[in-house]
């Protein structure tokens, strides 16, 4: 049994990052052809492209009633991003900034966990029966997520090239057409693997399916920043790997958790708040870390720091509340 779960969850990853790979180079071929800039690309469909993983799982456990990866997935990639990718990274070389990362898009990040925060306690401040991600409140994510797309098209038009941003290829319609529906289908199988192997190892440990989405499914959803943080940071592009990571948690609760409540809310507990405030606490230190040593950067010492402290909130959670 064993065998056959992990080996269906590895499918499942595969499948997810070979899909988003897929969908994200098809659609960028076509946005090229249509003639939209380089940096426009790089900032919508390549950063919506490393979120793939995350919403299909996302969409699908929501539809089946699994709301508790649903939530863990988005909470736990996003402690994921910043303190096992971001620092991994920096072990990799130190990651330097930008003025509009440190400054705008990381403060974003905070204020997403924040919404969140406010959104899903309705028994805390509301004094409801049951906190839950309602309709009406993943209404707001989605707003919240428009004023970020807002935010990246201004960018955009701003002008400009992203540096080390490989440049699209154009393809001829037919093949970029195909690329895009093989990723899509890729992603659909590959999340359904993911959702169903989290679900039999979450009752075969006698864990609760949030720990398992926090664990398993946001790690494995977060390869591929992983992959272009670690690549970008080898290749000196550190603004890259920041500026990845950071959109991606904005992406994930504004966007992901907006779609996936909008399908089904999805109910919220004590528990969560924890993994909650470790999210908020994950990116105030990586603001706090643009202004230790030289101004605007993430050194070495601090990436390895990040890893630690990553490796201490696992530990906490699997013994601690598994």
């Amino acid at each position: 049994m064993w065998l056959l779960t992990l080996g269906t969850l590895a499918a499942g990853f595969v499948l997810l990052i070979k899909g988003a790979d897929l969908l994200v180079d098809g659609a960028s071929s076509i946005a090229r052809r249509l003639g939209v800039s380089q940096l426009a690309i790089g900032l919508t469909v390549v950063a919506f492209g490393t979120s793939l993983p995350e919403l299909s799982v996302n969409i699908l456990a929501s539809a089946r009633g699994n709301t508790g990866i649903a939530i863990g997935n988005v909470v736990g990639s996003n402690i994921a991003n910043i303190l096992l990718i971001l620092g991994i990274s920096a072990l990799i070389a130190p990651l330097s900034a930008g003025k509009g990362t440190v400054f705008k898009e990381i403060p974003f990040s905070l204020l997403a966990a924040a919404v969140l925060a406010i959104q899903a306690n309705d028994a805390i401040l509301d004094h409801a029966a049951q906190s839950v991600v309602s309709r009406s409140d993943a209404l707001v994510f989605l707003c919240f997520f428009s004023v970020f797309l807002y935010y990246t098209a201004s960018i955009a038009t701003a002008g400009g090239e992203i540096p080390g941003e490989p440049e699209a290829r154009e393809r001829a319609p037919w093949k970029s057409g195909g690329m895009i529906a093989v990723g899509l289908c890729a992603l659909v199988l590959g999340g359904d693997f993911i959702v169903r192997a989290a679900v039999t190892i979450s009752a075969a440990l006698g864990m609760s399916e949030s720990v398992i989405g926090l664990t398993v499914v946001a790690v494995g959803t977060s390869l591929p920043e992983l992959a272009t943080s670690a690549m970008a940071a080898y290749r000196g592009n550190s603004d890259i790997a920041v500026g990845n990571v950071v959109g991606s948690n904005i992406f994930n609760i504004f966007f992901i958790l907006g779609v996936s409540g909008c399908i089904r809310p999805l109910p919220f507990t004590q528990a969560n708040n924890l993994d909650l405030a470790v999210t908020m606490a994950a990116s105030m230190f990586l603001f706090l870390s643009m202004f230790t040593g030289k101004a605007r950067r993430i050194d070495r010492w601090e990436g390895a720091l990040f890893v630690a402290m990553y490796a201490a909130y696992v530990a906490w959670l699997v013994l601690g509340v598994g």
